[in-house]
């Protein structure tokens, strides 16, 4: 007989084929391991091989090694509570106070004993900042230009311009001096020479309209009308914004009106305080500003004519870039000489013009026009005013 050894999850097993043979005769019988398989030889029988595993006999079963942990180290030690306290302060150092409090544990019931234990925080475990900014109920008064200006100068922190010159033209309706508020009286506008009127004041008018292309219409209308009418609010003339309600007498400048609290409407209509709505409306308008191109319709040609008429008086008046300082006269013994076919020349105009220079080819000057008498004829005059050269004068008996 011979063993045969089998290699079955890593054990090695002796499989002897007389204990087989042994089982096959008697098999309620249980089969007892030989004791010491290797000095007895059983006879040699036929093999067959059978699962039952209580007929192996185990001879060597595989040894682990067992791994050698680490030293531990030794354990920390803290000192009590009391004693941490207590830090000795040394005269040349900062002194430092630690204080520990012993933290007390809680204690599990048997069902969480298997469960770790939570963290438990005391008070808030986040804190959000947020920045609040109360206003105060009631009405807000915005410092005034003046006021920021003081406090700037305060500070010191800006430079200041050099002042402007006071603005003296005053409007013909509100009669108050130089361009108003953007969202109230607004620019100045020209309506004839030396007339001036704001551009709020005059498309509140009640007789005014205003074109597709921008130009006010009927101005001068609305002034001669104003002429003669008392405001409500403050008793001056020059009121042109009157109430639409019907049979409604009351009329107002137009920076009156916004005192006194009228309502506007986007249909250029206004009413007085007795007869506006109460509460808001849908069709109120309370912002004025005007960025659009708005002119004064005007006659430029009689505007001119009236220059001539007031020779008296010292205007200046441009037409693009040429500025107009004297128109001069005639005296009837100078007529048959002082004009052409197309032109009168006048002894006395002065005008000035802003053109090429004659040194530079991209640079402009100045040109002085005059007109002189000599010898009973007209003699023009051109200074040439030029920064950084001589007056250059240029004298013909002809313009061209």
């Amino acid at each position: 007989m011979k063993d045969i050894v089998f290699c079955s999850n890593n054990c090695f097993v002796l499989y002897s084929a007389a204990v087989q043979a042994k089982n096959s005769e008697n098999k309620e019988s249980v089969p007892t391991l030989p004791q010491s398989p290797m000095k007895e030889r059983p006879p040699k029988a036929f093999h067959h091989y059978s699962n039952n595993i209580s007929t192996l006999d185990v001879h060597c079963l595989p040894q682990l090694q067992e791994k050698v942990s680490p030293p531990s180290s030794p354990p920390i030690m803290f000192p009590p509570a009391f004693e941490a306290a207590k830090v000795e302060a040394k005269p040349d150092e900062l002194k430092v106070t630690v204080k520990l409090k012993p933290r007390l544990k809680a204690i599990h019931s048997s069902l969480e004993d298997c469960r770790p234990p939570s963290k438990k925080w005391k008070g808030m475990k986040w804190k959000k900042w947020s920045i609040q900014i109360v206003i105060p109920k009631g009405s807000f008064k915005p410092p005034c230009e003046e006021e920021i200006d003081e406090f700037l100068k305060k500070l010191g922190t800006t430079l200041k311009p050099d002042p402007v010159p006071k603005d003296y033209r005053k409007c013909c309706f509100c009669h108050e001096e130089g361009d108003g508020l953007t969202d109230g009286p607004a620019r100045l506008l020209n309506l004839d020479l030396d007339l001036w009127v704001h551009l709020n004041c005059a498309l509140w008018s009640t007789e005014v309209y205003e074109t597709q292309a921008g130009a006010l219409i009927n101005v001068e209308l609305a002034l001669r009308r104003g002429l003669q009418m008392k405001c409500m609010f403050c008793h001056k003339m020059g009121a042109t914004s009157g109430c639409h309600r019907l049979r409604c007498t009351n009329i107002y400048h137009f920076t009156c009106a916004i005192k006194a609290q009228c309502m506007f409407f986007k249909d250029k209509t206004m009413l007085c305080p007795m007869h506006k709505p109460k509460g808001t409306h849908e069709q109120e308008l309370s912002y004025f500003a005007v960025f659009r191109r708005v002119y004064v319709q005007r006659d430029e040609v009689r505007q001119i004519a009236s220059i001539v008429q007031r020779g008296e008086r010292d205007h200046t008046f441009r037409v693009g870039s040429l500025i107009f300082h004297a128109v001069g006269q005639l005296l009837p013994q100078q007529m048959q000489a002082f004009h052409s076919s197309k032109a009168l020349f006048p002894v006395g105009y002065e005008a000035s013009r802003l053109y090429w220079s004659m040194r530079y080819a991209n640079r402009r000057c100045r040109y002085l026009c005059s007109i002189e008498e000599k010898d009973g004829l007209p003699l023009f005059v051109i200074k040439v005013v030029e920064q950084g050269h001589e007056d250059l004068v240029l004298t013909d008996t002809t313009p061209k």
